[in-house]
């Protein structure tokens, strides 16, 4: 697994095709404001976004929790982090923190998140149960975690994320599986 700290010129290239899709692709097929509302994200949370990429997810997920609410988004790719931290500058938001951090290890507060999202993301993590068990411990009681389906299949997922028993799966929709936070 690459270290969150460098910036390699893998990882140069691999954000410049990750940016193409998302800002000139994905963009013309995917309304990111709906997803993040099926993901559960709503005014006044905390959110926390894995993954954040070139920031397609980001921006919206800042307008719709609001003034009152934070969004908390990370990645391991650091031209990553500075082309989120300079959109985030860009749109005036101030309830946007970017940070390099690997999602396994992100040092954040324990129960600090209302929703947590992976969305395309999940199929990069070398240890999903380590990733659970961090989104475990950095999400409030009851609090959501939204994935968006992989390239596996339903069951898979559900299985990957539930199996461990730290979530329990809640309902799909559009493609995002909604799981809850277990008492465990």
């Amino acid at each position: 697994m690459r270290n969150a700290t460098s910036t390699s010129a893998y990882d140069r290239i691999h954000f410049l095709m990750i940016s193409l899709v998302h800002d000139k692709l994905y963009s013309l097929f995917v309304n990111p404001y709906r997803l993040l509302y099926v993901a559960g994200i709503r005014t006044k949370q905390r959110v926390l976004e894995v993954g954040c990429g070139p920031g397609f997810f980001t921006i919206p997920a800042a307008k719709i929790v609001g003034k009152e609410g934070s969004v908390c988004a990370l990645d391991i790719n650091a031209v990553a982090v500075e082309t989120v931290r300079r959109k985030v500058k860009e749109n005036c938001l101030n309830n946007v923190k970017v940070l390099l951090a690997d999602a396994s290890k992100s040092r954040l507060h324990d129960n600090n998140f209302d929703v947590a999202f992976l969305f395309g993301v999940l199929h990069d993590f070398p240890d999903v149960d380590a990733v659970m068990r961090e989104m475990h411990r950095v999400l409030k009681a009851k609090g959501i975690l939204s994935v968006q389906r992989p390239s596996r299949s339903e069951r898979d997922l559900i299985d990957i994320i539930s199996g461990n028993g730290l979530f329990v799966f809640r309902e799909k929709n559009d493609g995002i599986f909604r799981f809850n936070k277990s008492e465990k």
